[in-house]
């Protein structure tokens, strides 16, 4: 099969390039997806799992890109609560190849299935967004109706699934990024945008949601209120608000959480941040593109009617 795929990793993205590669072999419990759509982080070639296994061995050459939908091609042995044929949509374990790939070997709880309404390149772009943007609101910040809540990058692929679901959840939200993000994150619905350079003008927050890191993770502890959480995707963060809490998440798998998500979809009630869509040979290319505005997605197969 053809996938893109990288060896070296001092090569950085010069390093990525698409071969053939043997098609993927299903473990007990594992699903193998034909892949119609796939995205991408563009961080991954930093991430440990992308060179080593969870024991620490080499497994390059490593396949990146662990959002996909696509079609169930095989079960592995064991595998239940999904069928050859079926289209389906999640994200691969970061310690295994990913999607941007002709087929996936994914665990099936990774995956939900696929309502026939909905694209599989809106459907790529919304796993690991889509999770992240729960969890870290939901089950880690408990945000509640009422708070007001800081997200960073507002306008991105993360940050504008997160203004949504805040806004649906009665939250009042600020949103920062560039001055060129400003229309963007006023139309997914935030209350107050601000240029990053100028986060404190916040005031205080219940919750602040961090997609950078860095200075901007260090200036945010000082806009959290008593009581408050800052809540980071980017780094654990090195000192704690004052009165507050401030914690690392990684995205976890949830199929039921994908299922409702995929419905708010389907609703009208979520607009998930389709990007540029390019087809499997451009995906090196993507990788070091920076012009697309919401999550650039990788078309690998087109459905057939």
């Amino acid at each position: 099969m053809q996938a893109i795929t990288v060896r070296e990793r001092d090569a950085g993205l010069a390093g990525l390039s698409v071969e053939d590669i043997p098609r993927p072999r299903t473990a007990e419990n594992d699903v193998l997806v034909r892949v119609h759509a796939a995205g991408f982080t563009t961080g991954e070639l930093d991430w440990p799992g992308t060179w080593h296994d969870r024991s620490g061995r080499d497994r390059t050459p490593s396949v990146p890109g662990h959002d996909v939908s696509g079609v169930v091609a095989e079960l592995g042995y064991g595998t239940t609560g999904l069928s050859v044929g079926q289209r389906v949509f999640g994200f691969a374990d970061g310690t295994r190849d990913g999607a941007l790939a002709e087929y996936i070997a994914v665990e099936a709880r990774n995956l939900a299935p696929l309502p026939a309404d909905l694209d599989h390149t809106v459907a790529a772009a919304l796993p690991i967004s889509g999770l992240t943007a729960w969890q870290g609101l939901f089950d880690h910040a408990r945000l509640a109706a009422g708070q007001t809540i800081l997200i960073h990058g507002c306008a991105g692929a993360v940050g504008s699934l997160a203004v949504q679901l805040a806004r649906e959840a009665g939250a009042r939200v600020i949103g920062t990024g560039r001055a060129r993000d400003r229309e963007r994150a006023l139309g997914f619905g935030v209350d107050t945008f601000l240029e990053t350079d100028r986060l404190e003008d916040a005031g205080e927050v219940d919750v602040v949601f961090d997609v950078f890191g860095g200075q901007i993770l260090h200036r945010s502890t000082a806009v959290v209120r008593a009581g408050g959480t800052l809540v980071s995707i980017a780094t654990p963060p090195e000192i704690q608000p004052a009165d507050g809490r401030a914690l690392f998440f990684i995205v976890e798998a949830d199929r039921a959480r994908l299922t409702d998500l995929a419905q708010r979809v389907r609703d009208g009630r979520l607009e998930v941040a389709v990007g540029e869509v390019r087809p499997l040979a451009e995906a090196p290319e993507a990788f070091r593109s920076k012009r697309s505005p919401g999550k650039t997605i990788i078309r690998v197969t087109e459905e057939q009617s």
